[in-house]
């Protein structure tokens, strides 16, 4: 009698356990998803974080590019919550007798881009670019925390949050959700090596150690479809096993303004 009836009894206790089981694993799965956006939006309604994104182009061959370098390291230490700093080692100072080892003629070319919209006459270096909106030597100081200060009161249109992100041999897989208006806009995935130290022997920099940071070893672009998604990333094999990897996500709209930045290291 008393079998018959315990049966059921712990059954039941079982299957009402599960049931809650389940309902608590998906509020925190919920929970976790809404945490995810409050780490990139603000808690007014429709306006997210501000972001600082500064673009240097810059060289080893470049005898005025080591004090920008610094200045960018240190503003990307001092406010590492929204400054997303990036180094693009352009190659048009190679043939002063050393070639930079990170140098890209496809970051020349992006910065041929840039300082077309900007009308500018040529590229220079050290040359900064402040969330693709407006450019200045990279080695001013005062203009650049006048400028991390202006951006960090601006509202961005967009925001970008990484969920996940997973590496598989050579292959960097990052899961991301953005919110605001995404009509036109493209997704940037940059791959940067946080620190590196160089000997330099010849050239304008001949017999120095040169420090570089956030040195930009991989980039592509994609267009938006949706705001989630995921994008993939090659390694290079410039990269060592020593190197200290970060990956950055970047929205921009036709007219090259980045509108959203995220990063996270792998």
């Amino acid at each position: 009698m008393y079998k018959k009836i315990i049966i059921p009894v712990v059954v039941f206790m079982a299957l009402t356990s599960m049931a809650f089981y389940k309902v608590v694993k998906l509020e925190n799965k919920e929970e976790r998803k809404e945490a995810e956006v409050k780490e990139f939006v603000s808690e007014e309604e429709d306006t997210y974080a501000p972001i600082v994104v500064l673009e240097l182009f810059t060289s080893q061959g470049c005898s005025s590019c080591p004090p920008a370098d610094a200045l960018l390291d240190q503003v990307k230490k001092k406010h590492s919550d929204k400054v997303f700093a990036l180094s693009y080692h352009v190659d048009y100072w190679n043939y002063i007798g050393w070639t930079d080892p990170f140098s890209n003629a496809n970051y020349s070319k992006k910065q041929n881009a840039y300082n077309y919209k900007f009308k500018s006459r040529s590229n220079y270096t050290p040359q900064v670019v402040v969330n693709g909106k407006e450019h200045f030597v990279g080695s001013n100081r005062s203009k650049l925390l006048s400028k991390i200060t202006a951006y960090s009161n601006e509202k961005p249109s967009n925001a970008v949050g990484i969920s996940g992100l997973k590496r598989e041999g050579n292959s960097i897989t990052v899961d991301y959700k953005l919110l605001g208006n995404l009509d036109g806009k493209d997704l940037r995935t940059v791959l940067v090596i946080d620190e590196r130290t160089t000997n330099v022997k010849r050239g304008e920099n001949r017999n120095r150690i040169l420090k570089n940071s956030n040195i930009v070893v991989a980039e592509n672009y994609s267009p938006i479809d949706g705001d989630t998604g995921k994008t993939t990333i090659e390694v290079p094999s410039l990269v060592n096993k020593e190197d200290k990897l970060t990956v950055l996500l970047l929205v921009e709209n036709t007219e090259a303004d980045i509108t959203a930045a995220a990063k996270k290291k792998v």
